[in-house]
């Protein structure tokens, strides 16, 4: 009998969220997970970045990594976002919690194309990584939080005010995430009405 784990599938149909462009009609998305030390206990915290801006579009804070914090950062993301059918590419690392059939199920239901890392290559998800870097950096690192509460709100305010809307990166033409998609979504609007004249 051969035993596959739930990822061998996923990993058979992994696809490189690099090649996804703004304008193609294909978006990825990038999903990780990392332990937080708070004072009085640990915490959890989910994040789901859009490939290609590096927005956060779904976060979720708990003290538990049960699937269940994956599944409230991906659906943050699919209501913020509505993705097209068939329109997004979803890439984790090898976590249980992205493999599991409940997370998969709601992939499925919103035909969302699930990807997941390569054994023992951490650059697939190397944005992610690099967001949960600058978030421990900026944010995290020098607080001392007492608990999930006031964790979760330091660090709302921290990804929706300050990261999202404030925080420059030197991929994005030195432009925030949030100015960045606004930059071209007024430029695909003037290519439609060029194409239009």
């Amino acid at each position: 009998m051969i035993l596959l784990w739930p990822w061998a599938k996923l990993e058979q149909r992994a696809v490189c969220a690099e090649r996804c462009t703004y304008g193609s009609g294909r978006r990825s998305a990038l999903a990780l997970l990392t332990p937080l030390h708070l004072a009085e206990e640990f915490g959890y915290l989910a994040v789901i970045l859009d490939a290609f801006s590096r927005k956060v579009v779904g976060w979720a804070l708990d003290a538990h990594l049960r699937a269940e914090l994956a599944i409230s950062a991906l659906v943050m993301a699919i209501t913020a976002r509505q993705p097209k059918r068939g329109g997004l590419i979803h890439h984790s690392d090898r976590g249980v919690q992205y493999a599991c059939s409940e997370y998969t199920e709601i992939l499925a239901a919103h035909d969302i194309q699930p990807s997941m890392s390569r054994v023992g290559n951490p650059y697939d998800n190397a944005k992610a990584e690099s967001f949960m870097k600058t978030l421990k950096q900026e944010e995290i690192n020098g607080c001392n939080y007492r608990n999930l509460n006031q964790a979760r709100s330091a660090i709302g305010v921290f990804i929706e005010t300050i990261y999202n809307r404030q925080r420059l990166h030197s991929a994005l033409d030195y432009r925030s995430p949030d100015e960045y998609e606004a930059t071209l979504a007024v430029r695909s609007g003037c290519e439609h009405l060029e194409a239009a004249n």
